[in-house]
């Protein structure tokens, strides 16, 4: 037995010791990277305060890489999860796309299938909770694990129902948009597009791609009918009218039962937006 104030002077048996709880770190950091394996689907999505809409946007993780489609682009990278810390941090760095060389700092909760983070948009300093307000350069979302689809799926998802609507083809200036009861913030609507052809459709903010997908409406329903299907196969169910050279549209949350009429309320996760018709497209 050592004596009192005797050092303890082992330096192999304290060397195994740090490498025990080295690996048991290392085995904790796996558990959740193994979890958040395959491909996500972004359900809501709030950035400086603002939600926006989520679109077809996704994140895959395969392996310690991962992938994001989002506003438009493809963004990749390696991604390093910490679950010894609380809330649980994880890191993004880009080594390809429009963010190569940033680095984004995040925490996260994960439940199964759901998975919410909190994250820097470009680098700054990691969130301490999850919220972001106006100018915090932060962006919170909700994501929920995709489903594996089946080759009946994949062949199902070849076509959206419908007719074409040549009548919207062109371009469109957003006049409101509101989500979720929440109106989308004046400098986003100034400038914000739709631009369409009789079955395909992009909405951007600004040079940013916000959303992309094909679509085809039925005009025997009261009111007609609109559907989506975006890039990564998710459909939206809508409602649509015009009047002269302004188009409403009122679509539900992708997944979600199409809303009945023309309201986005608290909760509701409906999108409600309203475009004027462009004589000449912007430059």
């Amino acid at each position: 037995m050592l004596s009192q104030g005797e050092k303890f002077e082992y330096p192999h048996i304290q060397t195994a010791l740090r490498k025990v709880g080295a690996r048991e770190q290392l085995k904790m950091a796996k558990a959740d990277l193994k979890i958040l394996q395959g491909t996500w689907n972004i359900e809501t999505l709030e950035m400086d305060g603002q939600s926006m809409p989520a679109g077809e946007a996704a994140i895959t993780i395969q392996g310690s890489r991962f992938t994001t489609t989002a506003m438009g682009g493809e963004y990749s990278g390696e991604v390093a999860v910490d679950e010894k810390v609380s809330p649980k941090s994880f890191d993004l760095h880009f080594d390809s796309g429009p963010e190569k060389g940033n680095t984004s700092y995040g925490i996260y909760e994960l439940d199964s299938d759901r998975w919410k983070i909190c994250l820097t948009l470009r680098g700054g300093t990691r969130p301490k909770k999850f919220a972001t307000k106006a100018g915090s350069g932060l962006a919170l979302e909700t994501l929920k694990r995709a489903a594996k689809a089946t080759g009946k799926a994949k062949v199902a998802a070849a076509e959206v129902v419908g007719e074409p609507a040549p009548e919207l083809a062109g371009e469109w200036s957003m006049v409101s948009v509101s989500m979720s009861g929440k109106p989308l913030n004046p400098e986003y609507v100034r400038v914000g597009r739709r631009i369409a052809t009789a079955s395909e459709m992009e909405v951007k903010v600004g040079p940013q791609s916000v959303m992309k997908a094909s679509y085809a409406v039925d005009r025997s329903t009261s009111p007609m009918q609109m559907n989506y299907r975006l890039s990564n196969g998710r459909e939206q169910a809508g409602i649509w009218k015009l009047e002269g050279r302004r188009l409403t549209t009122c679509f539900a949350s992708p997944g979600q039962e199409r809303p009945a009429d023309y309201s986005s309320a608290a909760g509701d996760g409906r999108t409600l937006s309203v475009w004027e018709k462009q004589s000449v497209p912007r430059p």
